[in-house]
């Protein structure tokens, strides 16, 4: 699955979107209604230099699969360095403040997906939530495609059915 996440978002394999999507759906808990899917934002420099936002295209799969509209509805508002080799605290304080909710796109009273590739210490989820909870989302719950275990250095892989394998 590293390798995949990898080749998806450094190597521009774009075409993983989909399959990955597929997996991102699969683990879509059934028993709560969403309103909308956010995909997680990365700033302008990083679009440009990557051309494209991982986490957005993942959203797109999930909702061209759901039915449920994309908002997009969060920025980052700043560019914060990469969190990679960064600690649980200097990741918090890297990401502190660096999502906005745009005026005219206010999710007042919202029950949000907010979409990742990969989910490390929660740091950058918890901002981007918090942004969004501000701005007046009932409730945002977080998706991701992975989640990290920094102990052991595997990724662990969140499955439709609930179980849990490491890669």
């Amino acid at each position: 699955m590293r390798d995949l996440i990898h080749l998806f978002k450094y190597h521009r394999m774009r075409a993983l979107a989909r399959p990955l999507g597929r997996l991102v759906t699969r683990a879509l808990p059934r028993d709560q209604i969403f309103d909308a899917i956010v995909p997680m934002p990365i700033h302008w420099r990083k679009l440009l230099s990557r051309g494209f936002n991982q986490s957005r295209l993942l959203a797109g799969e999930v909702a061209r699969r759901t039915g449920l509209p994309v908002a997009a509805c969060l920025r980052r508002r700043k560019s914060a360095r990469a969190q990679a080799g960064l600690s649980g605290k200097q990741r918090r304080a890297n990401v502190a403040g660096a999502f906005l909710v745009p005026k005219d796109s206010q999710p007042k009273g919202q029950r949000l997906l907010l979409i990742d590739d990969v989910f490390t210490t929660g740091a950058t989820a918890n901002a981007a939530a918090t942004a969004l909870k501000r701005a007046g989302a009932a409730h945002v719950s977080v998706l991701t495609l992975a989640r990290t275990d920094r102990l052991s250095g595997f990724q662990v892989v969140r499955i439709a059915d609930g179980m849990e394998r490491s890669d």
